[in-house]
């Protein structure tokens, strides 16, 4: 990496099927598949170490001052009557853009 660029910034989101929460980091503009962490089985929303934790497996970091934002949405989009899907996101940077 030159020295004048910045790390790429992406948003890494997290939601919840059936009980079960994975986080992802949105790759827009690239060709490459979109790094994903399961957390395993039906759980509570994962505590922030925990976030924290599965965003470094997969070579990611909040940037500086990054928070945590939810919104929701419906399951069926844009049909009010269907149950609410919970999303979270946080902007990231790759620890390897960080660290060259």
């Amino acid at each position: 990496m030159r020295e004048q660029e910045e790390p790429r910034e992406f948003t890494a989101q997290m939601s919840v099927r059936d009980g079960r929460w994975r986080l992802y980091v949105v790759l827009l503009g690239t060709t490459e598949r979109w790094p994903e962490f399961a957390f395993g089985r039906r759980r509570p929303v994962p505590t922030l170490k925990e976030r924290s934790r599965a965003l470094s497996a997969l070579g990611f970091e909040p940037v500086a001052g990054g928070k945590w934002t939810w919104s929701e949405d419906s399951e069926i989009h844009g049909d009010p009557a269907t149950a609410v899907i919970l999303i979270a996101a946080i902007r990231v940077r790759s620890r390897a853009e960080v660290s060259a």
